[in-house]
């Protein structure tokens, strides 16, 4: 696809960080209905309604797209082509706060508490690839381990806030996270 030539690859220790191609539907469909992962995010709704995975990957690969995703292929180490998604959304802030992107990511239960998360996100800030000043991230207070993966890679807490949940049909209560690059 078209965005393959535009994003980097990113290689780990147990994965590989690449774009999003259409043979990923099958297992984003899988993950994205499971309510574990769903209701931790923001955007991806309960149940995950018929096309969605495909409208995931054609949106994951505009041409004019603001945010950059890359999933977690684990088929290095024996694992599923896709065991997670991970991704950074530009963030027009104006030229006197600088280049910011804001940080996602989210993992398939079978490979939580493995720190594949945090080497996902560090993998991404030493990547640095939409050559960021700041990258920051929220994350649902009722889930800690993702703030840990935050606080680990070197993110400062700055306060509280809510976002809305589409899984959840509510606003959820979260931590915000920031962490300058340069």
């Amino acid at each position: 696809m078209d965005n393959a030539a535009k994003q980097m690859i990113i290689e780990t220790a147990r994965f590989t960080l690449r774009p999003v191609q259409q043979s990923d539907t099958g297992l984003i469909e899988m993950h994205g209905s499971d309510i574990r992962v769903a209701g931790n995010t923001t955007s991806i709704p309960h149940p995950y309604p018929p096309g969605a995975a495909d409208a995931f990957v054609a949106r994951a690969n505009e041409t004019d797209r603001t945010e950059d995703i890359w999933v977690l292929d684990g088929s290095k180490s024996g694992h599923a082509e896709l065991i997670g998604t991970i991704s950074l959304t530009r963030q027009d802030m104006g030229t006197r706060d600088g280049k910011q992107s804001e940080i996602s990511y989210w993992v398939a239960p079978a490979f939580w508490n493995t720190g594949l998360a945090s080497e996902a996100v560090n993998a991404i800030l030493e990547a640095n690839p939409q050559s960021c000043d700041a990258i920051f991230a929220s994350v649902f207070q009722d889930n800690p381990a993702s703030a840990r993966v935050l606080t680990n890679a070197g993110f400062a807490y700055i306060g509280d806030a809510e976002s809305y949940s589409v899984a959840r049909m509510a606003n959820v209560l979260t931590w915000t996270y920031v962490k300058k690059l340069i």
